[in-house]
């Protein structure tokens, strides 16, 4: 089977604290990856640098099949990516329309094919409506879809997504669902960072689970369940303890 993305040793370093520490993923194509880990495990760095946001400090990655290291491959690597990033990167004086219309012309698709997909994706999302309102007046869920959109417009390969379900109310929040699944169905990769457990175990087909930056599980959801659930599986392996119950002096009886 292709394999969607590789990492060997993957590691970033900020100044003296190791973020990432030799990462070695390995994402099939076609397959649903949840990407979890506590607050400050390296899940947002690791995504930075599959897209090319953030140079490794050491180790390589191999996405779609390409070295993305090779400048002469990353580029076209990129054009089969979407990506929902961690602060969405919007330009809050454009509306709806004019953001996913730049979007698309950067992708380099015909005006007309953009058109046609602009339509959908903003009926889709229930944005149609706001056609006058610009992106800096939108709420957080209404910035959440919008993003969403942008990376879906060059139909990619590869789809990136870091916390698409936070802060996004339920019908938002199954419309992005029922929307990845359809992106699986027809054969591209979804690489998810998720707070969300329950989401998480209902939508991926596969999970890997980090933690001070260090990659402490990977495996088919089939075989996590065969031991338990994800939150048992979560917690055994980063909680250190932390799952056990705990009280606060004056609560207590």
């Amino acid at each position: 089977m292709n394999v969607a993305i590789e990492t060997f040793n993957l590691t970033r370093d900020f100044g003296t604290f190791r973020a990432v520490n030799q990462l070695n993923l390995r994402v099939e194509s076609g397959r649903f990856y949840g990407f979890l880990g506590p607050n400050g495990a390296g899940k947002s760095t690791t995504i930075k640098m599959l897209t090319g946001l953030l140079a490794p400090s050491a180790g390589t990655m191999r996405l779609l099949g390409e070295e993305v290291g090779d400048p002469r491959r990353a580029l076209a690597v990129k054009r089969r990516l979407g990506v929902v990033p961690e602060n969405l990167a919007l330009f809050d004086n454009l509306t709806a329309r004019e953001y996913l219309t730049f979007i698309g012309r950067m992708y380099l698709l015909p005006p007309a094919t953009v058109r046609e997909r602009c339509d959908e994706l903003l009926t889709m999302m229930d944005l149609a409506r706001e056609e006058k309102k610009l992106t800096l007046e939108f709420s957080h869920g209404m910035k959440k879809k919008l993003s969403l959109a942008a990376a879906l417009i060059p139909n990619p390969d590869l789809l990136f997504l870091d916390e698409p379900f936070e802060g996004v109310d339920a019908v938002a929040s199954r419309v992005l669902r029922d929307t990845l699944k359809q992106c699986v169905g027809r054969g591209a990769t979804v690489f998810l960072t998720s707070h969300i457990l329950e989401i998480v175990e209902k939508l991926c087909t596969d999970v890997g689970i980090i933690a001070q930056g260090r990659l402490v599980h990977q495996g088919t959801m089939a075989e996590l369940h065969r031991d338990g659930s994800l939150e048992d599986k979560f917690l055994a392996v980063v909680g250190d303890g932390k799952g056990e119950a705990q009280t606060l002096s004056w609560l207590e009886a």
